[in-house]
């Protein structure tokens, strides 16, 4: 179209039609040069009639432009995406998150800590940079957190923040916050509760799993009593990782707590108890629904719990674990390393708790060497 004067110099408009109708209207445009006759000619578009531009706004525009005060539209559209580019990179904690994911691709993140991400960190400091976040931020989250969440648990989420920082650090993302501006204060956690069947306990609960009448679901349990399983690690047990030849059961790290293919060995009573599950068209020893993995145990193990009369602070899986961890350690007959092995534990530190039953029945071993000393002693030389 051709280019029309207004009475202002240096704007002009082009008559241009309407998207999707006949009806003409104004387009605005400006020409100017920044730094005299010798500089460039620019001309740039300001706007259209019906975004509210009128020849009066125009020439403001131009005179804002030759006296540098407004950038053009070219420029703004730079500066816009070098600010776009620029809050992309910021190292805010949902971009950690993101890359902290995608730093593991041999395995997934726990699912826990995807968890506390998205239900806690993100809405508390998703926005933030480390830097941002100071010492009574993470408190003032933490003490609002433990008002609904145990010691445990308000833990766990403060960790995960913690290490999401110092990924952020140590990929050169982000410099290490300053220790006088970010301190991390953890509950204090009492974990140390081991749960174990009292004999009589042990009979009612084998009780209540012969008379389940989803014997499936109660070789489960069985099953996490005679193999110290985790509940996470028995739901995902596949038939493939059976090995009845050679008497192990793999744990794969893929779904491991720890991340970590393990082994455990099949005792007898394991290889009873897998013999006769009833197999189901499924990869899963014990299958959820329409054959997948199964998400959750605590109602069947609520109600197994409850005809068996256990304690109400009994849980009825872990309990189940610690309860396997304290019978062999109070044998006398497993070491702690051994019982580490067993248990998967990472760490020997976790398998302390159960030390001071293995005290007691080197204890009782000294005791009867002692009694059998003391016999030797009474006997008459012949």
């Amino acid at each position: 179209m051709k280019r029309e004067k207004t009475k202002y110099p240096g704007v002009y408009f082009r008559l241009q039609k309407k998207i999707g109708s006949e009806v003409l209207e104004r387009s605005y445009y400006i020409m100017y040069r920044i730094g005299g006759r010798g500089s460039k000619l620019i001309e740039e578009p300001v706007g259209k009639e019906s975004e509210d531009m009128t020849p009066a706004r125009a020439n403001f525009i131009r005179s804002d432009r030759m006296r540098g005060k407004e950038l053009s539209n070219v420029e703004q559209r730079k500066a816009q995406e070098e600010a776009i580019l620029a809050e992309s990179s910021r190292p805010i904690i949902s971009r950690l998150w993101t890359l902290y994911n995608e730093d593991k691709p041999d395995r997934k993140v726990k699912k826990t800590d995807t968890y506390f991400y998205q239900k806690h960190l993100e809405k508390y400091f998703g926005d933030k940079e480390p830097s941002e976040i100071v010492t009574l931020d993470i408190d003032r989250m933490r003490l609002r957190l433990l008002k609904t969440l145990s010691p445990q648990t308000v833990k766990h989420i403060l960790s995960l923040l913690r290490r999401l920082i110092r990924f952020g650090v140590i990929k050169g993302l982000c410099n290490q916050p300053e220790p006088s501006r970010q301190h991390f204060t953890f509950p204090i956690v009492d974990n140390q509760k081991t749960e174990t069947l009292t004999q009589q306990q042990f009979e009612s609960f084998m009780t209540a799993l012969n008379e389940e009448e989803d014997q499936n679901l109660a070789a489960f349990m069985r099953l996490a009593l005679v193999t110290g399983m985790r509940k996470g690690a028995l739901m995902a047990l596949q038939w493939t990782d059976i090995d009845f030849e050679q008497g192990f059961i793999t744990l794969r790290g893929t779904v491991a707590k720890n991340g970590k293919t393990e082994r455990i060995p099949i005792s007898e009573p394991t290889r009873i108890i897998l013999e006769n599950i009833d197999v189901r068209n499924s990869l899963f020893v014990f299958p959820g629904k329409n054959g997948g993995q199964r998400k959750d145990f605590k109602r069947v193990a609520k109600r197994i719990k409850e005809k068996a009369g256990l304690p109400k602070d009994f849980r009825p899986l872990h309990g189940l674990r610690h309860t396997y961890a304290s019978w062999l350690a109070s044998s006398g007959k497993v070491d702690l390393y051994t019982l580490q092995k067993l248990l998967t534990h990472s760490s020997p530190q976790m398998t302390q708790r159960y030390a001071h039953l293995a005290d007691e029945a080197l204890q009782r071993a000294a005791t009867v060497a002692g009694e059998l000393f003391s016999e030797k002693q009474k006997r008459k030389p012949i």
